[in-house]
C-alpha cells in the first residue's frame, strides 16, 4: 500500500458528493485529474471500492469502510497540525461557513484578513444554494451561515453585514423607453431565474406576484453565474444582486433598468444557532467582525454605495 493523503482526501470526497464530478469541483481540481486519482487509489485495493452504473458512481459496502478510515487518518492529520500551532502560541482550528451561492461575492472580504492574522486556522466554506446553508445551519454543521433571507422557523442570533440590493439587469444592448411602466416592462421581457430554494429566486418572486405582473415567459438556471452568462448572451432579463455583477456594469457590458420598486433591499446577514457553543475560533472570528466589520465595509464596497 503506498496511497497519499491527497487520494484519501479525494476519494473521501467522492464518496460524500458521489460524484466524480462535484468532487472535483469541491476540491477546485479537473475532473481527469480527480479520476487518474481515483484510479491509482482503486489500484491498491484487491476489493473494489467503487462501482459505475449508467453514468452514476455507486460506493461499495467495503468502499464505505475504507471511507470511515480515511476520514479519521485525515482528521488525525489535522490533529497534529492544529496541536504543531498551538504548540507555537497560535490559534488553530476550523472555522466552518455555509454560504448562499450570490454570498460568495461577499464572505471573503469579510475572511481575508481574519485568515491572514491567523494561519493555524483552516477554512471550510461550502457555497450553496439557500435550502441547503438553512439545512446545514439547522443540523448544526457549520459554525455561521451567511444569507440574505432570514431564516423563519429557527431560533438564531445575527451579524447584518451590508446591504444586498437587488436590481432589473439586461445585455447592454437594452434599450427601454424612459416612460414605459414597469407592468409593461416585465409583460414583454424574457425572465430568468434562480432555482427553486434560491434566495434571489423568492425575493425576486415576491415582488412579481406582490405588483400583480404577468410574465412573457421565462428561464431557469441553477447558478448566479448561469443567470449573468445568459443575459450576457441576451438570453433575457433577471432581477439580479448588484454584488455579482460589479466587473460587468463596469465594462459597460450589462446595464440596470431602472424600475419603480426597485431595488430591492435585503441584508448580508451572518446568523448562527442561539444555542451555538462557539469553539475558540468562531469566538475569535465574531470578535474580529464586531470590531473591524465598518473598516471592512468602507474599504472593499465603497463602490456599492454608487448604485
Amino acid at each position: 500500500m503506498n496511497y497519499t493523503l491527497n487520494q484519501l482526501q479525494i476519494f473521501l470526497k467522492i464518496v460524500q458528493t458521489k460524484s466524480v464530478t462535484k468532487a472535483a469541483e469541491e476540491l477546485h481540481l479537473t475532473q481527469p485529474a480527480v479520476s487518474i486519482q481515483l484510479k491509482n487509489f482503486q489500484d491498491q485495493f484487491d476489493i473494489p471500492l467503487t462501482e459505475v452504473v449508467g453514468r452514476k458512481i455507486y460506493i461499495t459496502d467495503f468502499g464505505q469502510e475504507i471511507a470511515e478510515s480515511a476520514e479519521n487518518i485525515l482528521n488525525q492529520v489535522h490533529a497534529i497540525n492544529y496541536k504543531t500551532m498551538a504548540f507555537k502560541g497560535q490559534l488553530t482550528g476550523r472555522l466552518k461557513i455555509a454560504v448562499v451561492s450570490t454570498g460568495k461575492y461577499v464572505m471573503p472580504f469579510f475572511l481575508a484578513d481574519f485568515m491572514k492574522l491567523h494561519e493555524g486556522i483552516e477554512l471550510v466554506m461550502d457555497v450553496t444554494n439557500k435550502s441547503k446553508v438553512i439545512e446545514s445551519l439547522e443540523h448544526n454543521e457549520v459554525d455561521f451561515a451567511l444569507v440574505s433571507i432570514l431564516p423563519a422557523n429557527l431560533n438564531i442570533d445575527k451579524l447584518d453585514l451590508i446591504q444586498n440590493k437587488l436590481f432589473l439587469v439586461g445585455n447592454a444592448k437594452t434599450i427601454i423607453k424612459r416612460k414605459i411602466k414597469a407592468m409593461d416592462i416585465f409583460k414583454n421581457l424574457p425572465l430568468i431565474f434562480r432555482e427553486k430554494g434560491s434566495g434571489t429566486r423568492q425575493t425576486m418572486e415576491s415582488f412579481i406576484e406582490n405588483n400583480h405582473f404577468q410574465i412573457l415567459k421565462k428561464m431557469e438556471l441553477t447558478s448566479n453565474e448561469a443567470v449573468k452568462q445568459a443575459i450576457l448572451a441576451d438570453l433575457g432579463y433577471s432581477i439580479m444582486p448588484l454584488i455579482g455583477i460589479r466587473n460587468e456594469l463596469s465594462k459597460n457590458e450589462l446595464r440596470i433598468i431602472p424600475v419603480k420598486g426597485l431595488p430591492l433591499i435585503t441584508t448580508w446577514s451572518l446568523v448562527w444557532l442561539k444555542s451555538k457553543k462557539h469553539s475558540p475560533v468562531s469566538s475569535a472570528f465574531l470578535n474580529y467582525l464586531n470590531k473591524e466589520m465598518q473598516n471592512i465595509v468602507n474599504q472593499k464596497f465603497d463602490w456599492y454605495e454608487q448604485y
